[in-house]
């Protein structure tokens, strides 16, 4: 697949680039996995004397080594001795780069924990020592949330305060998703558009996945997804096992929950059986897996919250593979498939509304996107999406079939919400899949 859109990262890391040639520079990109941090790197220095280095989970000898190779094919230098460790590499790197301007790129650098944890204190200290003197631009990428907050901003840490620069690679904008699709399908339908979303969320590796084995259909995503070997059958459990560790089951039940539609803390504690409150706070925060999501209006630290798994893909995979694995581990890739089918049109209908907030808040046209409900259940709207700046309003209802939407019913319950709304010039609307 081509590479796609990323214009802005593109300049941000040009910008850093020529900042380098005349100050040393430290960046951070992260990102969830797949998301195209890599691809993104390797493009943006593809005309630039680069080395890219691959932190894989061996011993520091054999992976020095390996980074010895590598500067010496990428670089054309000649690192003296035999580089047995990682301090010793990146001096001679730091010293190099004061005759000869070069961008280091150190990918899944918070592997660095697994092979040697002392390494982070020497990079700290070679980096304060150096790069003065040095024209370096030093960009590291990670995919570990938890551990990449600890390495960069835990103030008792080596690294903490060492940055130059943070960027964080989202995964791409719904018309970048219509854009990759209609180059492969000129022809597709909203439904195709709608189960691509809901199987990548925009993530380039999924997308990828996808349109090289043909599959830009809903019929054809679905039947890849499903099919015995998937990568998409595996990939939620190897994002994540990394990330929570030996308490990964506990994380997983309550994401399982909240994908399931079980989106208060009360009602996941009911099935659960005990307190999870820390859970989802870790969910949050350390992890930011989840979003805490308060109906738009509502005060400051209201407990009226509904959790929502922030990563489409996620949300499809517990909801359905992770739920099933019973029937994956017995071989019924076919009674799968059916399930998935069977729970498809009401999973995308939440789905759509989450593609809409997206698309709505791409465009940039309005400063406040969010949903209405009230404690009760009886006044609930999908969609308010407000511009402070031009004092207008657009309050939506969106459902797969346009024709059950009521305009006359979802403005009367919007009337509960007739003082905040006072100031703002309301246009009601009915979103469908053939608005995508």
């Amino acid at each position: 697949m081509k590479f796609y859109d990323r214009k802005e990262e593109l300049s941000v890391l040009e910008d850093i680039l020529v900042r380098s040639k005349s100050q040393s520079q430290f960046t951070l990109l992260s990102g969830r996995r797949r998301v195209g941090k890599t691809s993104l790197l390797l493009k943006a220095f593809e005309n630039e004397p680069h080395l890219y280095l691959f932190v894989s989970r061996k011993s520091e000898v054999l992976l020095c080594r390996e980074f010895q190779q590598a500067a010496e094919q990428s670089l054309g230098i000649q690192i003296l001795g035999q580089a047995d460790n990682f301090k010793d590499l990146f001096e001679q790197l730091l010293i190099y780069s004061r005759q000869q301007h070069f961008t280091l790129i150190i990918d899944e650098f918070q592997d660095f924990e697994r092979v040697n944890k002392s390494i982070f204190s020497d990079i700290q200290d070679l980096w304060d020592r150096h790069k003065d003197k040095a024209q370096l631009n030093f960009v590291v990428s990670g995919s570990v949330y938890s551990l990449l907050v600890r390495i960069f901003e835990n103030e008792k840490e080596p690294l903490f305060g060492r940055l130059d620069a943070k960027m964080v690679l989202r995964p791409f904008a719904t018309s970048t998703i219509k854009e990759v699709l209609a180059d492969h399908s000129p022809t597709y339908q909203p439904e195709d558009l709608l189960c691509l979303y809901m199987l990548s969320g925009g993530v380039p590796k999924y997308l990828s996945l996808l349109m090289n084995a043909g599959a830009c259909d809903k019929a054809s995503m679905l039947a890849y997804t499903c099919a015995a070997g998937s990568p998409f059958l595996s990939e939620g459990k190897e994002l994540l096992v990394s990330e929570f560790g030996k308490d990964y089951s506990i994380y997983f039940s309550v994401l399982q929950l909240i994908a399931s539609g079980k989106t208060s803390q009360q009602e996941i504690d009911s099935v659960l059986g005990k307190v999870s409150s820390s859970y989802l706070q870790n969910l949050d925060i350390e992890y930011s897996l989840v979003s805490k999501n308060r109906p738009l209006f509502s005060k400051l630290g209201s407990r009226n919250v509904r959790w929502q798994i922030s990563d489409c893909y996620l949300r499809f995979w517990f909801n359905f593979v992770y739920a099933h694995q019973f029937v994956i581990e017995s071989g019924r890739n076919d009674l799968l498939l059916e399930l998935v089918e069977k729970g498809y049109e009401n999973f995308t209908g939440r789905t759509l509304e989450d593609y809409f907030r997206a698309k709505l808040s791409e465009e940039g046209r309005f400063t406040k996107i969010g949903s209405y409900w009230d404690r009760g259940g009886e006044n609930e709207i999908d969609l308010i999406a407000l511009s402070d700046l031009e004092k207008n309003a657009l309050i939506a209802e969106i459902k797969r079939n346009k024709n059950r939407i009521s305009l006359r019913k979802l403005q009367e319950k919007s009337l509960v919400l007739k003082s905040e709304l006072s100031k703002y010039d309301v246009k009601y609307q009915a979103l469908s899949l053939e608005d995508m």
